[in-house]
């Protein structure tokens, strides 16, 4: 059944968004007795994570990428694939019971008028659901970004962005040229190299922060260390990768002068974790090249002034949230598009509007979910007891379906 302004639906408490974010924090407030609705606009439960290419694998260990209230299986091993993990996701959906609407794009949050009972209208392509509070868990990467180069519009060869990028088959005996140096870059420059693709350069802006896949337990390390001074833990941090990563400069990879716990305060980024690049960078099978300056025809124009003529460019440049049709009428985003405040905290202008998974944390961005998750649950608990908030039941009325 769909959505109908019709038919007068309510829902206490609304999620956006079925990945890991809104999961957990349904399964803890379904748990905390809050009766909860997801809303999710794709045809099934983690279907960002489903979309990602085929290799993927988690850069976290089974321990820190659990959800509450549900172990990842112990056959999907320590490094865990992404069909698994989506598995998972379904599993852990059934698992907790929870009521999900496939298929149900959220178009935009608004305030209810005042004295009507419900504080917040979610409105639906079927008409608007009134709630009484609403996480939204959307999260940061939801919509791909590739920057406006000049003259990317003249291109001749094939540019996509990562998130549509699925398997090395296609690439065997072209040229490719990756741009960005993050996770998803340094795996799929890696992982083409192995498959045939040729030659396969890596365009890199920032020298990364590169750690030993081996060494992803850093998380722990991360959360030991948050008391600790910052210049302090960049100075271990580089002196951890000067020990444990070859120098790459005469490969055309310079070490990083900026630690990784300053990258991640200002840029919000996180260290690559090491899964082949390294040994690619150092045999030539990848090979790094300076950021991209621009396109021209089929040429693809470099900082230094080095043009290259690739088959396919793969753009690795990250993603942004795309909160503006959906709450930027609301005064709770800054000039980025960020959300003002997050997790439990809502904006003091929004009450019972909640953020979860808008943050890239070094302590690890799925631990940081259950985290999130437990804080939101016992936020909205207190909120509701000091209101005297009593949530009509969705059993006695009709809910979205």
């Amino acid at each position: 059944m769909t959505l109908t302004p019709q038919q007068d639906v309510y829902a206490p408490t609304i999620v956006i968004g079925a990945g890991p974010y809104g999961l957990a924090t349904a399964a803890l407030l379904r748990r905390s007795g809050t009766p909860t609705v997801i809303l999710e606009r794709s045809e099934r439960v983690g279907a960002s994570w489903a979309h990602r290419y085929e290799h993927l694998r988690l850069h976290t260990t089974p321990g820190t990428s659990k959800l509450p209230g549900l172990p990842l299986p112990r056959q999907a091993g320590p490094w865990v694939s992404r069909d698994d993990y989506v598995r998972y996701l379904e599993s852990y959906a059934a698992h907790h019971r929870l009521d999900v609407r496939l298929t149900t794009p959220v178009l935009r949050i608004e305030r209810a008028e005042p004295g009507s009972g419900p504080m917040w209208l979610v409105h639906t392509p079927d008409g608007p659901v009134p709630t009484d509070a609403v996480v939204v868990a959307t999260g940061r990467c939801h919509s791909p970004y590739v920057p406006h180069w000049p003259g990317r519009a003249t291109f001749t060869g094939t540019l996509l962005h990562s998130a549509h990028y699925r398997s090395p088959a296609p690439y065997r005996g072209r040229h490719v040229l990756v741009v960005g140096a993050g996770n998803s870059g340094t795996e799929i420059a890696d992982v083409l190299a192995g498959a045939g693709a040729e030659p396969v350069r890596i365009a890199i802006r920032t020298p990364p922060n590169i750690l030993p896949r081996s060494s992803s337990r850093w998380h722990a390390v991360g959360r030991l260390t948050e008391a600790l001074p910052l210049p302090w833990r960049d100075h271990t941090s580089l002196l951890t990768q000067r020990i444990a990563v070859p120098d790459l400069t005469s490969r055309g990879l310079p070490r990083p002068r900026t630690g990784l716990y300053t990258r991640n305060v200002l840029e919000g980024v996180n260290p690559v974790l090491d899964h082949g690049f390294v040994d690619a960078v150092r045999s030539g099978r990848v090979e790094p090249v300076t950021a991209v300056q621009g396109f021209d025809g089929p040429d693809v124009v470099l900082a230094d002034g080095t043009r290259l003529r690739p088959d396919t460019v793969i753009a690795a440049t990250g993603y942004r949230t795309d909160l503006h049709d959906l709450v930027g009428s609301l005064g709770v985003l800054d000039e980025d598009g960020l959300p003002l405040a997050g997790g439990p905290q809502p904006h003091p202008e929004a009450p019972r509007l909640y953020f979860a998974g808008y943050t890239n944390p070094l302590t690890g961005v799925l631990r940081q979910a259950g985290i999130e998750a437990r804080a939101i649950a016992r936020a909205l608990r207190r909120e509701t007891a000091h209101v005297g908030l009593q949530p009509r039941s969705p059993r006695s009325e009709r809910t979205p379906r």
